[in-house]
Formats: structure tokens, C-alpha cells, sequence
């Protein structure tokens, strides 16, 4: 009579030991990209807003009538062009903006900055729109954490 010997199949300890570093090493690579991811989303949250912000203002700019002295929402100077009974002219604005979206003044609550200058003669003005982040972090003195840059052209005839 034979005897069969019966061989078990299992793991052994180095194969287990394998496996584990092996798991370790990946998870405490994606763990490492966790901080970076979130901070990627939150600029792109801040930059996607910001840009919404710019194209609030230059509809803003662009919907107020010819010979209105400021916007209607943001109350930004206009001037008048020709044809119009007052000749006021633009100035530069300095906006601050809180997270709702509304015009705030500089403080706890502001979290954007936006600037406006104007360029161009009285029947034709540009408009250089720059929105950053923190509000207060001035972009003349130093750099801020973001930034969108618009220009836009106003017809004012």
C-alpha cells in the first residue's frame, strides 16, 4: 500500500510579508497625493469663482446705459461719453468681495479683491479687470495666492 502524501496549499510567512509592504508602499502613495489633490480643488474653486466674479462685473459694466455716471450693481465710474450732459471721467476701482458674491468692504468677511482701470478715450474705453485672492493681499505690494486677469472693450457711442 502507497502513501500519498498530501501537500498543503497555502501562504507561506515571506509571501505574506511580500505582500504587505507591497500594499503599504501603495496606500502611503495615494495617502501622500491626498493633501495635494485637495489643495488643487480648492484652487480651482477659488479660480472658477474669481472668473465668475469678472464676468459679473463686465456684464455689470457693459448692461449700465450710455450716460449713467456708475454701474447699477457694483456702482463702479463709468463716465460719460459724448452726447451726454455731464462729462465724468472713470476712474480706477478697487472692489472687495465676500464668499456670497457681494460687495463688502475690506475686513474679515472679504475674500476677493477686484480691480478695474480703464484705458481709451471718452467714446471708446477698455477696461482691465483683475479679480485675486486673499482680498487682502494687496498685488502692488506682493503676491497673492491667485488671480484672473480680464480686459474687456466698451462701445460707450
Amino acid at each position: 500500500m502507497k502513501r500519498r502524501l498530501r501537500l498543503a496549499s497555502a501562504f507561506a510567512l515571506v509571501e505574506l510579508t511580500l505582500a504587505l509592504g507591497v500594499a503599504a508602499f501603495c496606500l502611503i502613495s495615494v495617502f501622500g497625493l491626498i493633501p495635494i489633490g485637495v489643495q488643487t480643488n480648492r484652487n480651482a474653486t477659488s479660480q472658477t469663482i474669481a472668473t465668475n466674479i469678472a464676468a459679473d462685473v463686465v456684464a455689470d459694466l457693459r448692461g449700465t446705459p450710455r450716460c449713467t455716471g456708475a454701474s447699477t450693481v457694483f456702482s463702479i465710474i463709468l463716465g460719460s461719453g459724448p452726447g451726454c450732459p455731464s462729462t465724468i471721467s472713470p476712474r480706477a476701482a478697487t472692489l472687495y468681495i465676500d464668499s456670497n458674491g457681494g460687495v463688502t468692504t475690506l475686513g474679515a468677511t472679504s475674500r476677493y479683491r477686484v480691480s478695474v482701470a480703464w484705458y481709451g478715450s471718452s467714446a471708446l474705453r477698455y477696461a482691465d479687470l483683475k479679480v485675486t485672492w486673499p482680498a487682502a493681499a494687496d498685488p502692488a505690494i506682493t503676491t497673492p495666492s491667485g488671480s484672473v486677469e480680464m480686459f474687456a472693450a466698451f462701445d460707450r457711442n
